[in-house]
């Protein structure tokens, strides 16, 4: 049976996972989950993953949820994966896994949190919270930092020193991608003063083209689309993207 992908595309770990399946040419099924329509509450997917995140697969009879856990099973388990995505050599493999296991408590917790609490809640219908953004601001700016001066160390282009990507730079990129819904000026406020950072987001992008550019078309067209959403005073309507200013300043 062929593969089923659960995604929704506005989900960073969803595009991960999208985008290993393409570049590694695994035959798969991607199955859209709209998280804005509340698709991942219903009864038929938490059948799929009670807890009602995505993505999740379904391999046969196997169900598996949580996106590391997902892109270490499909390195390891369908043929043709190169690597480098996923070392067979278990040092190399043990530095991997300190990154992903980093990953959600730090950069996910940053990214995610701060883009939900500046321009997506809206668009879902929730409250923004102003103390979470600013808070999340603080974690984003460390662990882009910690990115830049303790995980990219080295000769490699890539995380922990590698010459190729893995499994843990697609998903910390895809994580940093998010930050493309932002205006101009705050994504730099980010981004500017991490330069290998910047490099590493184009080596891994390069990499795994046309696939990563192809999965992340949905960010671009939203930040588009914001980008022309604009407040109207005079008819007592406000602006969709409601913006909460940086608190912390370069």
């Amino acid at each position: 049976m062929k593969l089923k992908v659960y995604a929704d595309r506005m989900s960073q770990p969803s595009r991960a996972v999208l985008i290993f399946c393409k570049v590694n040419g695994i035959d798969f099924e991607e199955i859209k989950v709209e998280i804005s329509k509340r698709h991942q509450l219903s009864p038929e997917f938490r059948a799929i993953n009670p807890l009602k995140k995505l993505p999740a697969i379904v391999d046969g009879k196997f169900k598996l949820f949580e996106s590391h856990a997902i892109l270490i099973y499909l390195a390891s388990a369908f043929p043709g994966v190169s690597d480098h995505w996923y070392p067979a050599d278990l040092s190399r493999r043990a530095r991997i896994h300190s990154v992903l296991d980093w990953h959600h408590q730090n950069l996910r917790r940053g990214a995610a949190t701060f883009v939900l609490n500046t321009v997506l809640a809206p668009l879902l219908g929730l409250p923004l919270n102003k103390q979470a953004a600013a808070e999340a601001e603080k974690v984003l700016m460390s662990s882009l930092s910690t990115i830049e001066n303790i995980w990219l160390k080295g000769n490699g282009r890539y995380l922990v020193g590698s010459l190729r990507p893995s499994i843990a730079d697609l998903s910390l990129v895809c994580e940093i991608m998010q930050l493309e819904l932002l205006d101009e000026k705050d994504r730099d406020h980010f981004l500017g003063p991490h330069k290998k950072v910047q490099q590493w987001i184009e080596s891994t992008r390069s990499a795994t083209r046309p696939h990563f550019d192809e999965v992340h078309n949905v960010l671009y067209k939203l930040k588009t689309k914001l980008s022309m959403l604009q407040p109207d005073p005079a008819n007592g309507m406000t602006e969709s993207r409601t913006r909460t200013p940086l608190t912390s300043k370069m």
